[in-house]
């Protein structure tokens, strides 16, 4: 039995420990491992929360700052149990929630600050678990994204971590924009500042493009057993350098990927998506549950300042309970430059698309949360355009309904690793619209499966983002049997996650299933 060990920011698995697709990753894949008999442990910080009501096991004491810290392990009940998997978060008052889904901070002036003081603490005491032998013996040591690298940090210079140089450790990328770069020295949240006495080679860890600093995504990249890509075309695109907004590619650290593809530790493996066990709400429930979500967000006092706009949205809404709208568009996604970027920019886009659709007695739907340009600009829009329903909270029902209700789910992601949004419309057999980039490129096919929109510069690409929706309505109205056909293709596309951790046990893993 290979025994493993997952250190996250997220994990799905759990309640309430999700802000983006990371989270269902981290949910699905040790349900996988656990289907092929081998054993494995999550573990992710307590934000402050998410330890209570857990079994404790365990203090962690380790030293940061010049002075002992002492952190909590707890073991907790997941949303499914499944055997073989034991869930942990650590607790330590300083592993704060943040203002994102209550996981991450927002530091507009000085970014990742708050983010790097706690993975800093959350990382030491994983490292000091695994030191332990609270996971037991472990052979592999799966990290996501920048929040888990200081692991690697620990293993490689730290000499009380010495002994994790035994263990294989697997690094995955699933956003590669954001890097956790923070000061070497001269800050609360530098790395000296926490790691005083240790000697380490700053050559080895740090930014090319600031060199006073550690970029701690290149960190994972550079001393990782083999490092993941969540989509083979994604693999592709960082290999090269960014061209914004044309082409979002290595940002930055290409170098480093092409070093490591050439060392051949780089692999692109397409997330999948769940088929089976799948949670879903009721059938033609979308509008009741909308203006329920609304009611619930409405009395809690964190949403007090938007309550005119929820209110004002939940007007929208009612009307459609007697005289629903024909044709449904959605997008649900964190509210950021990655998803909507186009949208931010050329807002005129928008207001076009929004006036085909009129013309069609549709809506544009979109729920999230996020930066608070993005909020503030869909606000604006959804006060101006009656149909655009702009749903500014999060609501697992919501989201099940408009999984299953919407007619074209659309994605115009600037970059998109992988995407699971495109993945779980088409399970539901609905079409997507998506910008042909990353892993979009691998799950929607033009005309076939979905339809997708390019160019080779930026104003092509709005221009064709905007035709695209001409080109769908007129196929929904005038060919049917097309569009029928389309919907079906999409629904038979299958992107399982036995056919993902088959490539991981093989290229990752590097042991037999």
């Amino acid at each position: 039995m290979t025994n493993f060990l997952f250190v996250a920011a997220e994990n799905d698995g759990l309640y309430k420990c999700k802000a983006g697709g990371m989270g269902d990753v981290v949910r699905d894949v040790p349900r996988q491992i656990s289907e092929r008999g081998d054993k494995a442990h999550v573990v992710v910080p307590a934000y402050s929360r998410l330890h209570k009501g857990g079994t404790f096991k365990t203090n962690l004491h380790f030293e940061l700052r010049g002075t002992i810290y002492i952190a909590e392990l707890y073991e907790v009940v997941p949303k499914k149990e499944y055997p073989n998997i034991t869930h942990y978060v650590i607790h330590h008052p300083e592993i704060e929630a943040g203002d994102i889904a209550q996981i991450y901070h927002n530091n507009p002036v000085e970014p990742f600050y708050s983010d790097f003081v706690k993975y800093v603490i959350f990382c030491t005491a994983v490292a000091e678990a695994i030191k332990q032998g609270a996971f037991g013996d472990l052979d592999i040591v799966h990290m996501h994204d920048w929040h888990s690298s200081l692991v690697l940090f620990l293993k490689t210079f730290h000499p009380a971590y010495t002994d994790l140089k035994k263990i294989r450790f697997v690094y995955s990328i699933h956003n590669l924009a954001i890097q956790g770069i923070r000061p070497f020295e001269n800050n609360y949240a530098s790395l000296r500042n926490w790691f005083r006495d240790i000697d380490y080679d700053t050559e080895q860890l740090k930014d090319y493009r600031y060199q006073d600093c550690i970029n701690l995504m290149a960190v994972g990249i550079r001393f990782a057993d083999a490092v993941h890509t969540v989509s083979p075309s994604y693999k592709e695109d960082v290999l090269l350098p960014s061209a914004p907004p044309e082409f979002i590619g290595g940002e930055g650290l290409e170098l480093d990927l092409q070093k490591a593809d050439n060392e051949g530790r780089l692999f692109g493996i397409l997330n999948g998506s769940n088929y089976s066990n799948i949670r879903v709400a009721k059938e033609n429930q979308i509008y009741k549950n909308i203006i329920k979500a609304i009611f619930q967000w409405l009395q809690e006092e964190s949403k007090k300042y938007k309550a005119d706009f929820l209110a004002h949205t939940g007007e929208k809404v009612v009307k459609f309970l007697s005289k629903p709208p024909s044709f449904i568009v959605s997008s649900v996604a964190r509210l950021t430059e990655q998803k909507f970027y186009f949208f931010k920019r050329s807002p005129e886009a928008l207001f076009e698309i929004l006036k085909k659709l009129e013309e069609q007695n549709g809506i544009l739907m979109i729920l999230g949360t996020g930066a608070p340009e993005y909020e503030e600009l869909l606000r604006s829009i959804s006060y101006e355009y009656e149909n655009l329903i702009f749903i500014n909270g999060q609501s697992e029902d919501v989201i099940d309904s408009i999984y299953m209700e919407s007619d074209l789910y659309f994605m115009p992601s600037l970059f998109e690793p992988c995407g699971i949004s495109q993945m779980l419309a088409m399970r539901n057999g609905h079409p997507c619209l998506v910008h042909h980039t990353g892993g979009l490129k691998d799950t929607v096919e033009h005309m076939k499966t979905g339809f997708s929109f390019d160019g080779n510069t930026y104003d092509e690409k709005i221009r064709n983002m905007v035709a695209s929706f001409d080109l769908i309505l007129d196929i929904y109205n005038n060919d049917k049997a097309l569009w029928k056909k389309i919907q079906n293709d999409a629904k038979k596309m299958r992107f399982t996650w036995k056919k993902s951790v088959d490539a991981y046990y093989k290229s990752l893993y590097l042991c037999g299933s």
